[in-house]
């Protein structure tokens, strides 16, 4: 796993996959979504959920390119044990909030409302609309925020009432998301 930009750019790490069970996201797929992401939003003044957060790919890179809060929800323990040491060893205690929960139950009980919302789980997870409702219905994304919901071909989310684009790069697709004003 590599941070692709930012004061971090560069770094590797050698997370678990086997044994986490993970697909992180191809670098490839990262930099053109942080590319037209950082386009759009300024960094230092947004608050990011990392949903089905795994080993950290998507909230190290938010932090590394500037971005002071970013909460990581993911509920297996060896990626929160991975998350926790990598947080440790780059020193982001602040920037980087760790929670160890089911995501439905954290989107069920949150408060907070977030610029972005990015959710990866795994591909054949039966509860995507589920996630995609509760966000929505809970009002969690704030004005001018999105859902970023990565997926493969096997899914089609454009039905959905808030999907406003969809985005491919190469076999990690992302379904964007907005609240309907």
């Amino acid at each position: 796993m590599r941070i692709i930009s930012g004061k971090f750019k560069g770094r590797r790490f050698d997370p678990p996959l086997k044994k986490c069970n993970t697909r992180p996201t191809m670098d490839m797929a990262k930099e053109a979504l942080f590319n037209i992401l950082y386009n759009s939003y300024d960094f230092e003044d947004i608050q990011v959920v990392d949903l089905f957060g795994g080993t950290g790919s998507i909230s190290l890179e938010f932090v590394s390119r500037g971005c002071k809060d970013v909460t990581w929800v993911e509920n297996f323990y060896l990626c929160n044990q991975f998350v926790k040491k990598t947080k440790e060893i780059l020193k982001i205690a602040n920037e980087l909030k760790l929670v160890k929960n089911d995501v439905i139950r954290f989107l069920s009980n949150t408060e907070r409302q977030f610029d972005i919302v990015f959710a990866d789980p795994p591909y054949n997870f039966k509860y995507s609309k589920k996630v995609i409702d509760l966000i929505f219905e809970r009002e969690l994304i704030k004005k001018g925020g999105i859902l970023i919901f990565e997926h493969d071909k096997r899914n089609d989310f454009s039905i959905f009432p808030n999907f406003v684009e969809l985005k491919k790069y190469g076999t990690n697709w992302f379904s964007i998301f907005a609240p309907i004003s």
